[in-house]
Order: C-alpha cells, then structure tokens, then sequence
C-alpha cells in the first residue's frame, strides 16, 4: 500500500470515529425537547419574555377589575342608554370585550371596507363582510362593471365614531357603530364623464354599521353585517 492509500484510510477512519462520537451526543434525548409545532393548537396569551440568558423573566400582571371595565364602557357610552347597557351586557357574557379596542378596529375595518368597495376588491370584502352583506356589495360592483362604470374615492378621515347598541344573541355578539367621515368620491362613466359625485369636493358621510361575531367560531374577527346611511 503507498503512503497516498496510507493517508486516505487514516483520514477515513478518523472520520468514521469522530461521527459516532457525534452521534452519541447529539443523538441523545434530554427530556427537554420542545413537541413538533401545531399551527391549530390555542395560542399562548400574555407569554413572558425571555432575559438574555434565556430564562423567563416574569412581569406584574395588574388585575382589571369589574369597576375598571365598566368606567371604560361608561367613558364611551353614556350611562343610562341602551347603548351604555347593552356593552354591560355584553362584557358581563365575554370578559374579555374591550369597547375602546372594539372602536379603533371598527374606524380601521370602516376605511379598508370603503375603499374596497370603490376600488371592487372583492378579496378585502369577502374577509371583512358577512355572507350576505358581501353579496350585496359584489352585486353592486358588478352592476357598475357592467355599465364600464369607474369610482375614484379618497378617504379624507373619521370624524366620530360612536357604539349605538350592544347585545349578545345566543353565541352571537353584535354592536353598532354611527361612523361620520368625511370623503371625496366621484363616479366615471365609460367616456370618463363624472356622472355622480364630486372628484374635488369633500363630502360628509354619516353610516350606521353592525358588526358581529360568533364567540365559537375559531376565527375571532368581527364582520359587517348590516349597513345603514343616516339621511
């Protein structure tokens, strides 16, 4: 065998060894393994954060109280209406109901559900919108493509923004919002004639919109479900 076979075999079988050494090592189970992932297992509220050397660090936790959820039901709904008692209603069903959170969602759904509409994005509709709202929307926009008709919209911003009602209905949470915003919108025909609207005037919008939610459904998004203008 000549030195060149020598020094192949020695590097072989030097590498044969330093994997079984490898092997024994890393092949070991500690008991420490984390399980596979499972994209549909409920999801860990509130985890702790890790400090730098990898241990978790616990935070204070304030309890909220019933008094504190019901003064933030109060400061965005008058004591003593319907719609003041309804959010009681509904906080009392589900806990964990935060109207300030609900209304901030609400002015962001509004805007997104808008513009959607008048650009005919039907796949922004269709996550936003309950079923027969959303076949509603898509016969509108259909009958507007139909006639070659074009909407150019801007949304300006929301006025105000104030929960009318409340209520739970078996699984079922529903609340109403009044929404003013202000919008410039206008209508073009196939020719490029505005035929409704105003391309340069801003105008003041006034919608009364319900949002709902089933509290088993595994999607916990609110939809639109209804849709009024107020005259």
């Amino acid at each position: 065998m000549g030195s060149n076979d020598f020094i192949t075999l020695f590097f072989l079988v030097a590498a044969v060894l330093i994997f079984l050494q490898l092997r024994s090592v890393l092949g070991r189970r500690t008991g420490n393994e984390k399980p596979p992932f499972d994209p549909f297992s409920a999801r860990e509220a509130g985890k702790a954060p890790a400090s730098d050397d990898g241990k978790v660090v616990t935070l204070p936790r304030r309890e909220v109280s019933d008094e504190d959820r019901f003064a933030e039901i109060d400061a965005v709904a008058k004591p003593g209406t319907s719609a003041n008692d309804g959010l009681r209603q509904l906080l009392k069903a589900d806990p964990s109901f935060q109207p300030r959170e609900f209304l901030n969602g609400a002015r962001m759904a509004y805007e997104m559900i808008v513009m959607a509409f008048a650009d005919g994005d039907r796949k922004s509709l269709k996550n936003l919108l309950s079923k027969e709202v959303y076949e509603g929307f898509d016969a509108a926009i259909s009958d507007r493509e139909s006639r070659g008709e074009v909407v150019k919209s801007t949304f300006v911003g929301i006025d105000k923004a104030d929960i009318t009602q409340a209520s739970v209905r078996g699984n079922e949470e529903q609340v109403t919002v009044r929404i003013v915003s202000q919008l410039i919108s206008a209508t073009y025909d196939k020719s490029g004639a505005v035929i409704d609207g105003d391309q340069e005037a801003v105008a003041e919008v006034i919608d009364i919109w319900t949002f709902a939610r089933d509290v088993r459904s595994r999607d916990p998004n609110w939809k639109l479900v209804a849709t009024e203008s107020e005259q």
